[in-house]
């Protein structure tokens, strides 16, 4: 099994994709800084992911959620995380 995963970034709140065959281990390699592309932007959270039995299916997939339609597409799909989001950071008090 494969996974096609996006993490959130709790440093900057960029997304990044990626696709692994051990999506827990994946996780902690970006949140120990073993991922170089990812190295600066630690911690992550697992916002989103999907199965896929084939790896060349999943690296398909991969590759479309990093266009310009496949971040449309996971914006949709995790809209109501994001609008709570919104929600708690316009009730965070002005410091």
């Amino acid at each position: 099994m494969y996974y096609i995963y996006v993490l959130q970034s709790l440093k900057d709140g960029n997304f990044y994709a990626g696709y692994t065959n051990d999506l827990k281990k994946r996780l902690k390699m970006h949140n120990d800084r073993k991922i170089e592309s990812t190295k600066n932007r630690v911690p992550f959270k697992l916002v989103y992911y999907e199965a896929s039995l084939d790896q060349k299916d999943a690296l398909r997939r991969e590759k479309y959620l990093k266009t310009t339609y496949g971040r449309r597409y996971i914006k949709n799909r995790i809209k109501n995380y994001l609008d709570s989001l919104k929600i708690l950071h316009r009730a965070r008090p002005v410091e």
